[in-house]
């Protein structure tokens, strides 16, 4: 795993754990090669629908309405808005982290 990921994501949290991060690399995979791809925008309605729909929903497998998980992406967004480049490890990260997932991406 590139350290990349690891340091960006340790300017918010310096204890991150390693094996959740690195299960977040694997499911990305081949998104990762493409600069726009790592990035997510806040800006981006249709982005930040992506993120609610396949990450929160799908992998995290959270059953949260819409409303709450906009509402934690917003959360995200917010935490990370002096960075003009979110990167998307550091962002789904945060968000797992929010909602006590970390462990099952760890897994």
């Amino acid at each position: 795993m590139s350290t990349e990921h690891l340091d960006d994501l340790k300017r918010y949290v310096p204890g991150a754990n390693e094996k959740a991060v690195a299960g977040i690399v694997k499911h990305l995979g081949i998104a990762l090669r493409s600069k726009d791809a790592s990035l997510v925008s806040c800006s981006d309605k249709s982005e930040l629908d992506r993120v609610r729909d396949s990450w929160c929903k799908k992998k995290l497998a959270l059953g949260d309405d819409d409303k709450a998980l906009d509402a934690a992406i917003k959360e995200v967004c917010e935490k990370m808005k002096g960075d003009k480049q979110k990167h998307r490890v550091t962002f789904y990260y945060l968000l797992a982290e929010k909602f006590g997932k970390l462990d099952a991406l760890a897994g």
